[in-house]
C-alpha cells in the first residue's frame, strides 16, 4: 500500500511540473516596458515590431499563461468559434488610449490559441481577427 501512494504521489508532481507554463525569455524585447504599455498607448512596443516579427513563430504550442507571463494580460481578448481564443496585443495606440492622433486600425500582435488554449497561429496586423481570412 505504501509503494501505490508513494507513486500516485510522485506521479501527481511530475503532472504538476510538466503542466506549469513558464515565461518565454526574449533577448531583445524589454517585457517589462512591454507590459507596463497597456493598449500599446505609450508607444514602446511598436520599437520591438522587427524583434517580433522574428520570434513570433517560437510562441507557437505556448500556452495562453505562458503568454500572460511573457507579455501581461492581453489588451482584449475575443472569442471565435470552436473554442478558439484571440489574445491582441496593440502594438499602436488602442482605442482605449487618450491619445488624439491614434489609428483606427492600429497595428497589433495577434495570438490565436486553439481549444486547448494553445498558440497555434501568430499574425502581427492591423485587420480584426475575425477578418484574417
Amino acid at each position: 500500500m505504501h509503494k501505490n501512494t508513494f507513486a500516485i504521489g510522485l506521479l501527481l508532481i511530475v503532472i504538476q511540473l510538466v503542466s506549469c507554463s513558464s515565461k518565454v525569455e526574449l533577448e531583445n524585447i524589454d517585457q517589462e516596458r512591454w507590459i507596463n504599455d497597456r493598449d500599446g498607448c505609450l508607444g514602446s512596443r511598436l520599437g520591438n515590431l522587427e524583434d517580433l516579427r522574428e520570434i513570433k513563430n517560437d510562441f507557437l504550442g505556448k500556452d495562453n499563461q505562458a503568454l500572460i507571463k511573457t507579455f501581461g494580460r492581453p489588451d482584449k481578448v475575443e472569442l471565435a468559434d470552436r473554442s478558439q481564443t484571440f489574445f491582441i496585443y496593440f502594438l499602436e495606440p488602442g482605442p482605449d488610449c487618450p491619445n488624439l492622433g491614434k489609428k483606427d486600425d492600429p497595428l497589433k500582435a495577434i495570438f490565436r490559441l486553439n481549444a486547448y488554449s494553445r498558440v497555434s497561429e501568430v499574425t502581427i496586423s492591423t485587420l480584426e481577427p475575425g477578418k484574417l481570412r
